[in-house]
């Protein structure tokens, strides 16, 4: 890969430059603050963004480079691969993501993968190197050289760490021990004390030995609760029952409302009867007291002396025309005279007889009409009486018809009641039998006296429930707390399962590397360090027992921490460009930012030629503020591209 030109509108110190680039090697030169360390910055935030995050310094990288100025912070870098294709980058650095074109300038940012924190990965899926990658390999940084013999074993664990791990901050050795020490301070063991897993067990020992003891408690609510559940549906039952005998009380009292008016016109009816009886007697009493007053009876007495009087009348009468007859007849003076006498007498005895009946029938009549009027009294006391019985007779008729039809009202209106009660309740034969009952009251007050003592039985069992609550509650308190201690562990022994994981991981990744990618490094190495130091080392070595050592020329093996800094100095170069090699397919651009300020001339010399044969597929960007690396180049007639800042 091979960056071709860089286009920067405002980043940090740097505004409105553009920087062209060559193929191997290039001296970005400048003096202290003219913004080398801003422009290596640049070219590593372009192809993976600014972060906003300060990741342990004092200011991120956004607020340390956003121009103050208000300037467009934004920049173009235009590179082309291996395989020859090229690509331009625009980035406004306040978005996360760029804009990537081709060589056609057509926009394929969509082709490539968005994370989420880090934005466009499109860097990483060309060339297979993340941010970390790119600077733990690729760009030595001022600073890490910038060291002193006190921090000479900072050097060596570096130069350690790479050749172990492919990572200058990461050694395997500490990783592996800060990873136990974590996981026993943070989780623990079997045999450990006081650590969050046996602390767990401990608890969760002693909840299960109270929870034990409580036990009895939950079993007794568990009984309750049953006896509750019991009563509560017995209780539902009498309701229910209630219910049904209230309604047929209802039924029944209404029913007895309408037997009392049938009561009251039986009463009526009696009174009525009562009344007919007594005028009865009256009657019987009064013709008893009275019968020669009877009105028809007076009347037949007085027509027959009437009569009486009237035949004896005729007969006188038909006497004297018998007489007249015979004397008419008869010739005889003396018999006439006899007959004539004779009438004589007749004529004078009727008159006598009548006159004498006359008075007679006069003073009877007299009596007669007394009597008479006293009969007519009498007998309109009857007719009254009599007309008062047959008044009476039809009211006791009357009554006793009402008397039926309100009987079969009620007989009719209690089985719709009972009907329409079965289908609500759903309960013919309790509906049956509660109407059976003589005595609905008393089985009302019977049922409601069993439903109280239920309800007394369900309180007291509640006032036990909650005398036990305290208890109950601290069992399930203690239940919560184990299950949070039982989720809690599991949580700890999933952890201890994923550093276990993490461990073994790290173990092959190491064997791995050690297996394969180390032997390269440490050949690739050692042919480094043998151009570099004129042959004066011509071997490393990396063993677990010893770390890092290096083989004299009398063959003698050194350890890195009794070399100069220099030579360290040296070895770390060397080892970060071997690394170069194996972290990509791609020849990716080599970035030194004040690398050799620590090598005198013989040293600088080494490595400038070792980076011109060695690394000649390599672009390489050398950062100084020093003449020295142009005047070797120069001495050495390679050729080098000059950018000044």
């Amino acid at each position: 890969m091979k960056i071709e030109s860089i286009k920067i509108n405002s980043f940090g110190n740097l505004k409105n430059r553009e920087i062209e680039l060559k193929e191997n090697i290039n001296i970005i030169e400048g003096k202290n603050e003219s913004g080398k360390s801003t422009l290596l910055k640049y070219i590593t935030n372009i192809f993976y963004g600014t972060s906003k995050n300060k990741k342990g310094k004092e200011i991120s990288d956004y607020d340390k480079y956003n121009p103050w100025d208000n300037g467009e912070f934004s920049g173009k870098l235009k590179y082309t691969l291996n395989n020859g294709e090229k690509y331009e980058i625009f980035r406004d650095f306040n978005k996360k993501n760029p804009i990537i074109y081709n060589e056609q300038l057509e926009d394929i940012s969509k082709q490539y993968n968005i994370d989420k924190t880090n934005g466009n990965q499109f860097f990483v899926e060309q060339t297979g190197i993340d941010e970390d990658m790119f600077l733990s390999t690729l760009v030595s940084m001022q600073q890490e050289v910038k060291i002193d013999q006190n921090t000479q074993n900072a050097l060596v664990q570096k130069v350690a760490n790479l050749a172990g791990t492919g990572d200058d901050n990461i050694s395997y050795k500490k990783a592996i021990e800060k990873i136990n020490k974590k996981q026993l301070e943070d989780i623990g063991t079997s045999r450990s004390q006081g650590r969050p897993i046996n602390i767990i067990k401990e608890e969760k020992f002693k909840i299960q030995d109270e929870i034990g003891e409580l036990e009895t408690y939950k079993e007794r609510k568990e009984k309750i609760q049953k006896s509750k559940n019991e009563i509560e549906y017995e209780l539902k039952q009498i309701e229910e029952y209630l219910q049904i005998i209230k309604k047929a009380k209802e039924i029944k009292e209404k029913q007895e409302l309408d037997i009392e008016k049938i009561k009251i016109n039986e009463n009526i009816k009696t009174n009525y009867e009562q009344r007919k009886t007594e005028l009865s007697k009256e009657i019987e009493k009064i013709k008893a007291e009275n019968p020669e007053v009877i009105n028809k009876s007076k009347k037949e007495k007085i027509s027959r002396k009437s009569n009486k009087k009237n035949v004896a009348t005729l007969l006188l009468i038909l006497g004297i025309l018998i007489e007249i007859i015979n004397i008419l007849l008869i010739k005889n003076n003396v018999i006439l005279f006899i007959f004539l006498i004779e009438i004589i007498i007749s004529t004078f005895s009727i008159i006598l007889i009548n006159k004498k009946e006359n008075k007679n029938i006069k003073q009877e009549k007299r009596q007669n009409e007394q009597i008479e009027k006293q009969g007519q009294e009498i007998n309109e006391k009857l007719a009254k009486k009599e007309a008062e019985i047959n008044i009476l007779q039809n009211n006791i008729k009357d009554q006793e018809e009402q008397i039926k039809m309100q009987k079969e009202k009620i007989e009719l209106e209690q089985n719709i009641e009972k009907e329409r009660l079965k289908k609500e309740s759903n309960k013919n034969q309790i509906v049956e039998d509660i109407f059976e009952y003589l005595n609905i009251s008393y089985k009302l007050q019977e049922q409601e006296g069993e439903k109280n003592s239920k309800i007394l039985e369900l309180k007291s069992l509640e006032l036990e429930e909650k005398e036990a609550e305290p208890r109950l509650e601290k069992i399930a308190s203690l239940e919560e707390r184990f299950e949070i201690l039982k989720l809690r562990e599991q949580e700890l022994l999933k952890d201890n399962e994923a550093i276990e994981i993490t461990k073994q991981v790290l173990e092959i990744a190491y064997k791995k590397m050690k297996q394969n990618v180390t032997p390269k490094l440490t050949e690739e190495l050692s042919e480094n360090i043998k151009k570099i130091s004129n042959e004066k080392y011509s071997k490393i070595v990396l063993n677990e027992q010893n770390g890092m050592m290096v083989e004299k020329e009398n063959g003698e093996y050194l350890s890195l921490e009794k070399l100069s800094i220099g030579t360290i100095d040296q070895l770390y170069l060397s080892l970060r460009l071997a690394m170069t090699k194996e972290v990509t397919k791609e020849n990716m651009p080599i970035i030194l930012d004040e690398s050799f300020a620590y090598y005198d001339d013989e040293r600088l010399e080494n490595i400038l030629k070792c980076l011109n044969t060695e690394y000649r597929n390599n672009q390489i960007l050398i950062f100084t503020c020093a003449n020295r690396e142009k005047q070797i180049l120069d001495k050495l007639n390679i050729e080098y591209n000059n950018v000044k800042l």
